[in-house]
């Protein structure tokens, strides 16, 4: 039995992971959480599992507050609390399914504690790519992705050589506004943006789709999980997203993994991994839902993003962080109303073109970075708000 961690568990991708756990209570048993700032998912999780004994919250007035109530339960509190979880003796597998930069510490500091790692967290690897590489070598820890399309691209590697792969072909959805112009998307609003046409995903994440940050941000992970140029890495969108992703070898034969638009199969193929279990409470795929399947080549010029995204991973250095927290603060721009849609691309392009480069930076450099970058886009915004 598999004893987890699990980061980030009130989240999309935490809320499935819970009910991945329930599912399979023969395989798997949750021994510590954290949430953010929905303490009311706290007390549903406690009602699954009651024998945990550690839980991370963001604030630490609702650590105390929940001390109270829970007097028996260790209780940690912000991104401190993140890593006193992660460094908690008795587990084996740490799953980390919070969004953003803050992931980092946390997963660099699992990495010296277990033997497997689910990684939902691909800001992780794209700030800290080479860390994190080094630190698993180091400790001999086995990543295992939980986004759908590395998922799908380490089920096609199976039984297959990695130096025998002619290219990686990661599928793309578009997004909300897949079918817009540019010039269509000059007045879109918050609301439109957030209507994903396939998958339900939190609301950075949704933008980030809209904008095709994301999937540039996933070129850069299958960069680091699967030691692929980038060169060999191609992104297709695939407007059904049946096709999770593909792997093309030099033989020129191609392999695909397919299924249902469901979170719930990649992470429990992490958690499973090498084998399948059974999954309950979905429906099977059935490919007559899908008699037409359509695939086309991202314009670069039209998702400048995707582009900038190529050019990050490629120089490497510190730029993943400053792209990472420059989108996470112009994003979080777009959600409160201040900012127009394509503006986040200009605040993040600028913020990469004009940061600080550091080729080998370490842990303190990379969180200098962050910070850097996210000062840079509240200070752009102050700046033009100052011209209004």
């Amino acid at each position: 039995m598999k004893k987890i961690v699990l980061l980030g568990a009130s989240g999309s991708i935490g809320s499935q992971t819970i009910d991945v756990i329930v599912s399979h209570p023969e395989e798997f048993d949750l021994v510590a959480f954290s949430v953010g700032h929905n303490i009311n998912k706290v007390h549903e999780i406690l009602e699954k599992f009651p024998m945990i004994q550690h839980i991370g919250v963001a604030d630490e007035k609702d650590a105390i507050e929940l001390k109270k109530q829970y007097a028996s339960i260790e209780f940690y509190f912000g991104d401190k609390g993140l890593c006193q979880l992660a460094n908690l003796d008795g587990y084996d597998t740490f799953i980390s399914a919070i969004v953003g930069f803050r992931g980092l510490e946390p997963l660099l500091e699992a990495i010296k504690k277990v033997k497997y790692i689910a990684l939902a967290n691909k800001e992780s690897l794209v700030a800290g790519g080479p860390l994190i590489k080094k630190a698993l070598n180091d400790y001999n820890v086995m990543l295992l992705p939980i986004d759908s399309e590395h998922s799908a691209i380490l089920q096609c590697l199976q039984g297959n050589n990695i130096s025998e792969i002619d290219r990686l072909i990661v599928t793309a959805s578009g997004g909300s506004f897949r079918d817009k112009t540019r010039a269509e998307l000059t007045n879109v609003t918050k609301e439109q943006a957030l209507k994903h046409p396939n998958w339900k995903m939190g609301g950075r994440i949704t933008i980030d789709s809209a904008t095709m940050a994301n999937k540039g941000f996933e070129v850069i992970e299958a960069h680091y999980l699967f030691d692929i140029p980038f060169d060999k890495i191609e992104v297709v969108i695939h407007s059904e997203s049946v096709v999770h992703s593909l792997v093309q070898y030099r033989d020129h034969s191609v392999i695909a993994q397919m299924g249902s638009a469901d979170m719930k199969i990649p992470i429990q193929y992490a958690l499973s991994y090498p084998r399948r279990l059974k999954m309950y409470g979905d429906k099977p795929f059935n490919f007559m839902d899908y008699p037409e399947l359509h695939f086309q080549i991202p314009d670069f010029e039209r998702f400048p993003l995707l582009a900038l995204a190529y050019e990050v991973g490629k120089k490497g250095g510190n730029l993943g962080a400053i792209m990472n927290g420059a989108d996470e603060e112009a994003v979080s721009l777009f959600l409160e109303d201040k900012i127009k849609f394509l503006e986040i691309e200009d605040y993040v392009i600028q913020a990469v073109r004009q940061c600080r480069f550091i080729e080998n930076p370490s842990l303190e450099e990379l969180i200098a970075s962050d910070l850097d970058s996210r000062e840079f886009v509240r200070q752009m915004y102050e700046a033009r708000e100052t011209v209004k």
